[in-house]
């Protein structure tokens, strides 16, 4: 499930973020492989805010000519869009909590 994920996202990134230009600025990260796509199987917010602040955490330590955007696919929970605009609150105290916000 996880892999299948990264690769429908991966797709997704190059047929219409790429490939409609929605994202100028996404297409030389892309080429030089600075964007990391993973996925969370994460089913509750402890365990997704813990998938988050690692990845948060390898941003924030990666000098950017080597990662420079990461894509965090939510494969067990947060579909509903409502349910993830909730969840933003929680990911915003994260960031302020690592001193990432800004």
């Amino acid at each position: 499930m996880q892999e299948i994920a990264i690769v429908a996202t991966r797709r997704w990134l190059e047929s219409a973020v790429l490939g409609l230009n929605l994202c100028p600025f996404a297409r030389v990260p892309h080429r030089e492989g600075r964007i990391r796509i993973c996925a969370s199987a994460a089913t509750d917010v402890d365990a997704l805010l813990s998938d988050l602040q690692q990845e948060l955490e390898r941003l924030a330590e990666a000098p950017t000519s080597q990662l420079e955007t990461t894509l965090l696919v939510l494969t067990g929970m947060l579909s509903d869009f409502l349910d993830f605009n909730d969840f933003l609150e929680a990911a915003d105290a994260l960031l302020q909590a690592l001193d990432l916000d800004g």
